[in-house]
């Protein structure tokens, strides 16, 4: 495998790659990880140790951003702050909810991604698109050129959030295409989850249509060449809103969630790895489920058998040919009932290129850059000068 592997589980191995992947240092990691070794051996027990090693680098890195913004020096000071910000969410993201520090954590990292976005003048805007209930926090960032560009609307897995899609560098890479991101946190995710207590809906094309709608208010946006883009459980959410929103022009996933609800009977047999520590009491709040029965019952609809061959768009799979929490074989499954899409292609990871761990966890280079070209082809982008 690929996956950077410095503890002895997988989980917090992901935790450490996925830093690395959204521009930590590795001197920094080391000297986060280097003390908290044996406190991975216990697995979920030791998360608590995990956030304080990861809240203190981060603490240091708010000081000395403070000190370079003293000096006038505000890019010096972003750089800083979006290291804090990244490394407390992923503190963050490795905590129970309820549990002591989860919220002021998750609030300083906003924060300091905020301060750093001013700061560093850095391209995403922070907006809130209304929904029935609530809103929808996202950030969008401009694609280069003038006058209506393309735009993907881009939504997370189960556990990540806006900031991380955009450390993914796939709002960057579109935008030198001269394609628009709006990375949302959807019912279910990041803010508006923690923040408004909104917990998945299965029917993401309820929320992903209000996108569309915000988007086609927005001068810049070209409203015929909206796409849609997943990672990891938005490998379920993507497709069925491109299925049942008509007004998306193409889409594409970075990992298969082709039937979510049926990987569910697998982890409860142990299965698989898990995304997150302390598994099954995060899939009940983000579902908003009291207990077993309660989750199931309401994640029975996470399964896309039945609605890809409403999918009349150019439509992407891609997956990592190791991926170890998702199988290889719902990338089949979802490319073989695009029956209806009048272009559709399957992109198997493989040693060779990289990106072969879930959503490209141990290199998202080639999956970024596979997504971003796809978008550019079907929506009206450019890949090359």
């Amino acid at each position: 495998m690929a996956l950077f592997e410095y503890f002895p589980n997988y989980i917090w191995n992901l935790s450490v790659a996925m830093a690395l992947e959204s521009g930590g240092k590795i001197g920094e990691i080391i000297d986060m990880c280097a003390p908290i070794r044996e406190a991975a051996e216990r697995g979920d027990a030791g998360t608590g140790e995990f956030m304080q090693q990861w809240v203190a680098k981060a603490d240091t890195l708010l000081d000395l951003a403070a000190e370079d913004e003293a000096r006038g020096r505000g890019f010096s000071a972003s750089a800083k702050l979006e290291r804090a910000s990244l490394y407390l969410l992923v503190a963050e993201r490795m905590q129970q909810q309820g549990s002591a520090g989860r919220e002021e954590t998750y609030r300083k990292a906003r924060e300091a991604f905020d301060r750093s976005t001013k700061l560093g003048s850095l391209p995403r805007e922070r907006v809130e698109i209304p929904l029935a209930t609530g809103t929808m926090p996202a950030l969008f960032t401009p694609g280069a050129g003038q006058g209506p560009r393309p735009v993907v609307v881009y939504c997370n897995g189960l556990d990540s959030t806006k900031e991380l899609l955009f450390w993914s560098r796939l709002p960057e890479a579109l935008a030198r295409r001269g394609i628009s991101t709006l990375c949302v946190d959807q019912p279910g995710t990041g803010e508006a989850l923690r923040l408004q207590g909104l917990p998945v809906d299965p029917h993401s094309e309820n929320w992903a249509s209000c996108a569309v709608d915000w988007l086609e208010g927005r001068e810049e946006v070209g409203p015929a060449h909206i796409g849609m883009a997943g990672i990891s459980l938005g490998g379920h959410f993507a497709p069925r809103a491109v299925a049942y929103e008509p007004r998306f022009a193409s889409g594409a996933v970075w990992g298969a969630n082709h039937n979510w609800r049926e990987v569910q009977d697998k982890r409860r047999r142990r299965e698989g790895e898990n995304p997150v520590p302390h598994y099954w009491a995060h899939v009940f709040w983000t579902f908003g489920a009291s207990d077993m029965e309660d989750f199931l019952e309401k994640s029975a609809a996470m399964n896309l058998n039945g609605h890809m061959d409403r999918i009349r768009v150019p439509f992407l799979v891609t997956h990592g040919e190791s991926d170890r929490q998702i199988s290889l074989d719902y990338a089949h499954q979802a490319y073989d009932q695009l029956v209806n899409s009048p272009r559709r292609e399957l992109k198997i990871f493989t040693p060779r290129e990289g990106g072969v761990e879930h959503v490209g966890a141990d290199n998202l280079a080639f999956g970024r850059d596979y997504i971003a070209d796809w978008f550019a082809d079907t929506l009206g982008g450019r890949t090359q000068c």
